[in-house]
C-alpha cells in the first residue's frame, strides 16, 4: 500500500478517538492522501488553498486553541517557502503544529526542480522546538504516527507518497529518538535515513559477500539523535558513512559529525547530495546522477576502509 494511503488510514483511526486532531492542505489533499478524511471528518479538515504561509499560521490559531493540526505540502513548500512562519509563529511560539513535507530529496521526479528540495531538514533542524523525522517505509510510519499525535511539540516529518516498498515487519517498534539496529558489525558504520536504508541494507549485503562486516543503524529521528548508539558504534569500527536523501549540508551527515568531532572523532564520510541544482528525471537516473545508489554507498564504504 501507498504511504499516503497507510498514512491517511492510521490518521483516521486516530481521529476517531482524538476530537483534538486536525487536517490541513495548501490544495493538495488529492496527492497527498488525506482527501479522504475530508468526508469522514469534515469538521476538522480544511483545504486553505494555494497559500502554505496562511496554513501555517491557521495551524498555529489551532494550536494555541488546543487542537493538534497537521499541515501538507510537498517538502520544500511545507519548509522552504513558509521557513519564516515556521521559525516565528511555529518554533519561537512553542506550538504544537506537525509538518509533513512530502517526496522530498530525489523522489519528487517529475514533478521537477522547483518541486525538489535537498534542504529541508537542514531547515527544520536549525530551528528550536522542532522535533524532524525521515520515514522509511509504511509499517514505521503506522507505529510512529500514534507517538507523533500525542508528543507535546513541533515536528517535521518527510516521507514518500506513492512508495509501497515495505523495510520492517508488523512487529516492528517505533521509538523516538532511538536507532534501529539492522546489522550487527565490526568493520565500518553505516548510519542511514529515510527512503536511503532500502539502499545501505543491500549495500551492507554487497559489503558481506566481499567479506566487510556493516554496523547498520537506521535513523528515523534525524533531531534529536541518538546520540549514543552513533557514539557506540563508531568507537567500535572507526568509520562512519552516512546515507540521505537529502543534501550533505545540514542533514544527516551534519548531525552525525556534529556530535563524532566533539565525543569521539572519526573518520567520516557521506553519501549525500554533494552541492547541486535540483532537476527532473526517472527515479534510478536522479540517484546515480547524485550519488545515490547502492554502488556509491559500497564503493564509499571500500574507501573508507583503505585510510589507515
Amino acid at each position: 500500500m501507498e504511504l499516503r494511503k497507510e498514512y491517511a488510514g492510521e490518521l483516521a483511526r486516530l481521529m476517531r478517538t482524538n476530537d483534538k486532531i486536525f487536517i490541513l492542505d495548501a490544495d493538495l489533499a488529492g496527492a497527498g492522501g488525506t482527501k479522504a478524511l475530508y468526508a469522514e471528518f469534515p469538521d476538522r479538515c480544511l483545504n486553505v488553498g494555494v497559500a502554505e504561509a496562511n496554513m501555517t499560521c491557521v495551524a498555529v490559531g489551532l494550536a494555541a486553541s488546543g487542537f493538534i493540526p497537521f499541515i501538507h505540502s510537498f517538502a520544500p513548500f511545507a519548509t522552504r517557502r513558509v521557513f519564516d512562519q515556521i521559525a516565528v509563529s511555529v518554533s519561537y511560539s512553542e506550538q504544537n503544529v506537525k509538518i509533513v513535507g512530502f517526496d522530498p530529496g530525489v523522489h519528487t521526479t517529475y514533478n521537477g526542480g522547483t518541486h525538489m528540495t535537498f534542504e529541508d531538514m537542514a531547515c527544520m533542524r536549525a530551528l528550536s522546538n522542532i522535533a524532524v523525522l525521515d520515514i522509511v517505509d509504511g509499517v514505521q510510519l503506522r507505529k510512529a504516527l500514534p507517538y507523533i499525535v500525542q508528543h507535546d511539540g513541533a515536528m517535521y516529518i518527510r516521507f514518500v507518497r506513492k512508495q509501497t516498498d515495505t523495510l520492517f515487519s508488523e512487529d516492528y517498534e517505533f521509538h523516538f529518538g532511538k536507532a534501529d539496529k539492522l546489522r550487527d558489525g565490526n568493520d565500518i558504520t553505516i548510519v542511514a535515513s529515510g527512503t536511503m536504508l532500502f539502499d545501505a541494507v543491500k549495500a551492507a549485503d554487497v559489503l558481506a559477500k566481499e567479506g566487510i562486516s556493516v554496523d547498520l543503524l537506521g535513523i528515523h529521528t534525524v533531531k534529536p539523535l541518538d546520540e549514543e548508539a552513533i557514539i557506540a558504534s563508531a568507537r567500535k569500527t572507526g568509520r562512519v558513512l552516512t546515507a540521505e536523501n537529502h543534501s550533505i549540508h545540514g542533514g544527516l551527515y551534519s548531525a552525525v559529525t556534529e556530535v563524532l568531532s566533539a565525543q569521539a572523532p572519526t573518520l567520516c564520510d557521506a553519501v549525500a547530495v554533494r552541492d547541486r541544482l535540483t532537476q527532473v528525471g526517472k527515479l534510478d537516473d536522479l540517484k546515480r546522477d547524485y550519488g545515490l545508489t547502492v554502488e556509491d554507498i559500497c564503493e564509499r564504504a571500500r574507501k573508507l576502509l583503505q585510510h589507515k
